[in-house]
């Protein structure tokens, strides 16, 4: 199985620690986040990994040479523009679709600045059995945005500030009614299938969020997944960082 890491980003809310490194290589418990994620997904068995790559990039490219890049097969897509995930997951789609062999096979999508113990055997399990197109881990917890899924946990719209966005059809029909709908916070963990690169007609710079309302609109099936039971953190801030090395000291955390 393959992946893919979002280490492009410029991390603006660490600063100052990203003045001079990528979040990529910001430490917790000793280690990176880069190799934290690279860690999660080996033990997962996924041996090749794409990574991308804009601030500080040769950091990063550094960085994995110096490390023989872990032992696995990383390829680098470097962005001169940020292309945000969506640009960045179309720019690297040759990586999952290279191997004719295994071109319906999906691929994990993971934000390099969450840590977390979900089970990503049981999500891609769970994904195939749904027959989806896109999983999204997902928990109930406070956040700004919220994505909304039905009873069978279809993605059915999305909430930001306070109102809540229906979806509609492809012609502009009714939008869908969003009453008996669960408003889930997005842990940033995906699991995609490559049959989603041809219905990406979104171009350059753009959130893959825009792609799953759009898609979700048409009557593809963009699931969640709920990770309430595991442990998770998005290592965005400093001080979710101060908690994340608290937590590995605690060992709430690999």
């Amino acid at each position: 199985m393959k992946a893919m890491i979002l280490a492009a980003g410029l991390g603006t809310r660490l600063r100052p620690v990203t003045d001079d490194r990528p979040k990529a290589l910001v430490e917790v418990g000793g280690r990176t986040l880069l190799e934290i994620a690279l860690s999660g997904l080996r033990r997962f068995g996924v041996r090749e990994v794409i990574v991308n790559v804009h601030h500080l990039a040769d950091m990063v490219v550094g960085y994995l040479k110096a490390n023989n890049n872990f032992g696995i097969r990383i390829e680098v897509s470097r962005e001169d523009e940020l292309l945000d995930t969506g640009g960045g997951v179309k720019k690297a789609a040759w990586f999952f679709l290279e191997d004719s062999g295994n071109r319906d096979e999906a691929f994990i999508l993971h934000n390099v600045d969450v840590i977390s113990t979900i089970d990503l055997g049981r999500m891609v399990k769970v994904h195939s059995e749904r027959k989806a197109l896109a999983t999204l881990a997902v928990q109930k917890r406070e956040t700004s945005r919220y994505l909304l899924f039905d009873e069978q946990l279809r993605l059915c719209g999305r909430r930001t500030g306070g109102a809540e966005q229906p979806l509609r059809g492809r012609t502009g029909e009714s939008p869908v009614s969003t009453r008996a709908s669960q408003a889930l916070a997005f842990c940033g963990i995906h699991v995609i299938s490559p049959r989603i690169f041809p219905r990406m007609t979104e171009e350059g710079v753009f959130s893959i969020i825009e792609s799953y309302v759009r898609l979700a609109a048409q009557g593809e099936n963009i699931q969640a997944f709920c990770a309430d039971e595991y442990y998770w953190r998005d290592l965005g801030r400093p001080e979710n960082v101060a908690q994340a090395e608290r937590d590995f000291k605690n060992k709430l955390v690999f």
